[in-house]
């Protein structure tokens, strides 16, 4: 009898453990059925790697970021110096440019354009700032042998239009040896012309649009006391050549002497085909014999006087 009691507990236990302990209240049910451990780990691995690919996003965003502005602020001074020889057709050229883009310096070079063996450089360094104003920039120039004092140019640029205004300051503004011309080839490097030239504005702008240039405002290049090894003479004279804009917004060339022993008067227009100018020089009276082969050179022989057509 104890024996059928004894095992009738141990049936008793094992029937609860089966019921309660894996059955009703077991891993099977509350551990590994309905709540898997698997699906856990896969939601917390996925949340990790997409804040890392963020992270990384970021990371490469603020790397270009960088980049570009390092490449804007020290931006070196050759890439300015491409952009004026591109503008100018390699006429006007920064030679040896240091510095950056915002302030840097260089040798200011003219020459014939390409191909031309012709080129003069002006004394000394060309010093230049520049800095952002609204849509565009106000550069400042600095050159103790040519230039009177800091010149300022506020340049603007749009959609297919560049403007380049001339900041107006009392006086002249800028003052180079006649000699500069002869980088600009013929007839320049045959005339070897000494003096001055002399430029003054009471302002101007230079507006360029689909090639074509408007001029508003009025500039004067005076050459002062030219001289030419070509005649005897000390001095040729001083001349005038002014630039401003006509009532059609054409470009007006008038070119007249000021006083000496080659009398030089002429006009012409500046539009987008280039320049074409006409005049005329003549010797003054009782200097002749001293101009008479200077004229040959400086235009066509009519006579008395020497025409000179240009475009």
């Amino acid at each position: 009898m104890s024996g059928l009691i004894a095992r009738l507990g141990r049936w008793r236990r094992k029937d609860t453990v089966s019921r309660f302990g894996n059955s009703q209240f077991g891993a099977s049910r509350f551990g590994n059925s309905r709540f898997p451990n698997s699906r856990l780990d896969s939601a917390a691995s996925a949340a990790a790697r997409a804040r890392q690919a963020s992270l990384r996003r970021w990371g490469w965003a603020g790397a270009i970021l960088g980049t570009l502005v390092a490449l804007v602020v020290f931006a070196p001074a050759n890439w300015l110096a491409s952009a004026v020889a591109a503008a100018s057709g390699q006429r006007v050229l920064l030679a040896q440019a240091q510095g950056t883009v915002w302030n840097g310096h260089a040798v200011l070079v003219l020459s014939g354009g390409p191909g031309s063996r012709d080129a003069t450089a002006l004394p000394g360094r060309l010093h230049w700032t520049l800095r952002p104003s609204g849509l565009g920039a106000i550069v400042r120039l600095r050159q103790e042998c040519c230039l009177n004092g800091q010149v300022g140019l506020r340049v603007q640029a749009g959609w297919s239009r560049v403007s380049v205004q001339l900041l107006p300051q009392p006086g002249w503004t800028a003052q180079w040896p006649s000699a500069l011309l002869g980088g600009l080839g013929t007839p320049w490097n045959t005339l070897q012309l000494g003096g001055v030239l002399r430029l003054s504005s009471p302002g101007l702008t230079l507006e360029g649009t689909a090639g074509r240039w408007l001029v508003q405002g009025r500039a004067d290049l005076d050459i002062l006391n030219a001289s030419s090894p070509l005649v005897t003479l000390n001095q040729l004279g001083s001349y005038r050549l002014s630039l401003f804009s006509n009532e059609q917004g054409q470009v007006q060339i008038v070119l007249s002497t000021r006083e000496g022993a080659l009398q030089l008067s002429g006009d012409g227009l500046w539009g987008p085909s280039g320049v074409r100018f006409r005049g005329e020089a003549r010797s003054g009276e009782g200097f002749e014999d001293a101009l008479d082969n200077l004229l040959n050179i400086i235009g066509r022989r009519d006579g008395a006087r020497s025409v000179i057509s240009i475009g």
